[in-house]
């Protein structure tokens, strides 16, 4: 009776499926790894202040610039990232000042953070 010999190329269905399944778990992890979406930038108007000078935030430790924007139904406060753009504006300890601001917000440890791009003075 012949044996029956093994193709030496031939390759078992079960590690064919095993290495189907990596794959696919590997490109599902890849996928899941894309950075999400670049945040759209915005323009919002209101006053700059200090947040430990002048808002006399309890949790403020050392001066922080805060652009408050007001409207009719509500006040929300964006805290300013520390970058060129807010550097340039300076801060603002002794006196509210008026500004337009552009770029993107964030929020972090429930606090808003406005990542300027552009802030600007408003002459009145």
């Amino acid at each position: 009776m012949p044996m029956k010999t093994r193709n030496r190329y031939s390759i078992p269905v079960t590690t064919l499926v095993a290495v189907a399944l990596v794959l696919g778990f590997a490109g599902a992890a890849l996928a899941a790894d894309k950075p999400a979406a670049k945040p759209a930038e915005v323009t919002l108007t209101g006053d700059v202040q200090c947040a430990m000078c002048i808002l006399k935030k309890a949790d403020a430790k050392s001066c922080q610039d805060v652009l408050v924007v007001t409207d009719k139904a509500s006040r929300t406060e964006y805290y300013l990232v520390k970058n060129a753009v807010s550097d340039k504006f300076g801060m603002s300890c002794m006196k509210a000042r008026p500004a337009v601001a552009t770029g993107t917000v964030s929020e972090k440890d429930g606090k808003k953070w406005l990542t300027a791009s552009k802030l600007e003075a408003v002459k009145g």
